[in-house]
């Protein structure tokens, strides 16, 4: 039997997540036997791989392994997919045909999505667990097949059960042994390591330099929700590969192609269990990047004061810039800062030590102190009142301008005493 870390190599699977990890070690454990497995995830978790695993660690290696995604085939022509069918069975039956259990004696068989297999299909599957016969489709001859099945669902079957959409009996028989595969959302330190390995792909197969992505921006995916899981990531980083022109992506570019806006679900439960509310770590991610537009201003405003040493020339060139760094107010009411430039050719007693110092053309843009606080509380505040204050109270447009639900203001509101 093969060790975890070659199963990893051999069916390429990135990750050291323990869930992930006790899940494979579990597939691995049950392949030498022929016992039902139901594998249990959401879509695009990559379910698909337990069964291959299972498979490869059998004694039925050597033998057929076939997959049948049971929600793609349409419910009057299941029975003779999987089963097969005699001549004449039915219209365009113009010859007998072998099912997939027929083909696969032996071997393996992957029902894929089996809750969306119909009642009737049921009660041939459970006769073939229960003792490996079936019937093809217009036969009364009974005959034999000796194959493990592995199942994988997306849907909770229980529900399914208590609604009457499946047999009771069928998922018992199924459920031998369950495997859980987690979502990605819960394999947070997992996410980083497929993006890198589906960029270096991607830039292999494009023949493109590979992508890299920003300190802020990988903590930001990796704080990502992933609805459709492993495959939306893998399409994500394809896309990037490709569009992308700058080789190193910043976190605005990747805020931009995944916003957190309209997500669903909006608060999940993170690996440690502890709830997170990803529309306001997207507002806490939005007042961190005004803050940082904002400091880069005052810095290039700053540096501007310094080099143009006559007000004149400062009002002329640097007028779009202050009105950026005091967009609060209009622009009949912006009065420019006062600032003290020192002039080496004047004589000036009572000067005063500015902020930045400089010498010739060579600046030092090191500031002694930050003025603003940096509370990310404190600034939330700050930008939820600024959003009543613009909308007139009407919470619903301030929560649309925000980027968060309006029970979620509501609450804001109540917490800051707006």
């Amino acid at each position: 039997m093969d060790s975890l870390q070659t199963i990893k190599q051999r069916f390429g699977i990135i990750g050291n997540n323990i869930n992930l990890n006790r899940a494979l070690e579990k597939a691995i454990q049950v392949a030498p036997t022929d016992i039902s497995v139901l594998v249990i995830g959401e879509s695009g978790v990559g379910k698909e791989f337990i069964p291959k695993i299972i498979h490869n660690q059998s004694h039925r290696k050597h033998n057929a392994y076939i997959a049948v995604n049971c929600g793609a085939i349409p419910e009057g022509t299941i029975d003779s997919e999987l089963f097969g069918h005699e001549k004449g069975a039915f219209t365009g039956a113009t010859q007998t045909r072998k099912g997939y259990f027929e083909v696969a004696d032996g071997g393996t068989i992957f029902l894929d999505e089996v809750g969306e297999l119909p009642l009737s299909t049921q009660v041939r599957l459970l006769r073939i667990l229960e003792s490996g016969e079936f019937m093809k489709v217009g036969s009364s001859d009974l005959q034999k097949t000796n194959v493990r099945v592995v199942a994988a669902t997306n849907v909770k079957l229980k529900e399914a059960v208590e609604k009457g959409k499946f047999r009771e009996d069928l998922y018992y028989r199924l459920n031998t042994v369950q495997i859980d595969l987690v979502p990605l959302r819960e394999r947070k330190e997992d996410i980083n390591l497929l993006f890198r390995k589906f960029a270096s792909d991607f830039a292999a197969k494009y023949r493109m330099p590979h992508i890299e992505l920003s300190p802020e921006a990988a903590n930001y995916i990796a704080n990502y929700p992933w609805p459709g899981n492993i495959r939306q990531l893998r399409n994500f980083a394809e896309q990037v590969s490709v569009v992308e022109k700058d080789r190193v992506i910043s976190i605005e570019k990747i805020m931009q192609l995944l916003p957190l806006n309209n997500m669903m679900p909006t608060v999940t439960k993170s690996a440690d269990g502890t709830k997170s509310d990803f529309m306001e770590r997207e507002l806490l991610f939005k007042v961190l990047l005004d803050m940082k537009k904002d400091l880069n201003d005052l810095r290039a405003l700053t540096l501007d004061l310094i080099k143009n040493k006559d007000s004149e020339n400062f009002n002329g060139n640097t007028q779009e810039l202050i009105q950026r760094v005091y967009r609060e107010q209009s622009n009949e009411e912006l009065s420019l800062p006062s600032v003290n430039i020192y002039h080496p050719e004047q004589n000036q007693p009572n000067y005063t030590q500015p902020a930045y110092e400089y010498s010739d053309d060579i600046y030092d843009i090191s500031p002694i102190e930050e003025p603003e606080s940096l509370s990310l509380q404190e600034n939330e505040r700050e930008m939820i009142k600024l959003a009543l204050e613009k909308h007139r109270g009407k919470r619903k447009l301030a929560a649309d301008e925000l980027g968060i639900s309006e029970r979620t203001l509501y609450r804001k509101i109540k917490q800051y005493h707006l």
